[in-house]
């Protein structure tokens, strides 16, 4: 495993014992510099004042959850990075909170109880294998489609997949 020790990673998440044990997983892999916050309006305020490299966050807070987090590190005119990529941690890991999660712009997934394996290769995904961010009418965020299959023979919607598929077919 590359070192994580340059890494700054923001914690979110208002359960102090969450943030004790994501937070040990992160040092047992030689990541030092962990900022930690108890709700998204208190990490919102930390990306401001710190350079931060990802962000971990936890779906369920208050006043400003993980979603909403993510929505305004993603869309708001006074974002200081749109582009941070974002894991979120839950311990709700039904369909709808999945898509919920992937339609505001989180870049990975992790489901509670989390294990180091888990959180790590999700942190090496972000960092080693970063996906291209889309901006539509109503969505920025890392592109959702996780596997490019040369033979999709379905609708393409997008004016680069339009672009694609007429260069495919001249060759």
């Amino acid at each position: 495993m590359a070192s994580l020790s340059a890494l700054q990673i923001l914690l979110v998440d208002d359960n102090q014992h969450m943030r004790a044990i994501t937070s040990a997983v992160l040092q047992s892999a030689g990541i030092a510099k962990v900022l930690e916050a108890a709700d998204g309006g208190a990490a919102l305020k930390m990306l401001r004042d710190h350079q931060v490299d990802l962000a971990i966050v936890d779906f369920n807070m208050f006043p400003i959850d993980g979603i909403e987090f993510t929505r305004l590190v993603r869309n708001s005119p006074d974002s200081v990075d749109p582009y941070l990529p974002i894991i979120m941690m839950t311990g709700h890991s039904e369909k709808n909170r999945v898509y919920e999660a992937r339609d505001a712009g989180v870049t990975e997934f992790v489901v509670k109880p989390i294990t180091a394996k888990t959180v790590l290769s999700r942190i090496q995904a972000v960092i080693f294998k970063p996906r291209p961010f889309v901006k539509t009418d109503n969505y920025f965020g890392p592109d959702r489609r996780r596997i490019q299959s040369a033979d999709y023979k379905g609708p393409r919607r997008r004016s680069t997949d339009q672009a694609d598929a007429r260069g495919s077919s001249a060759a």
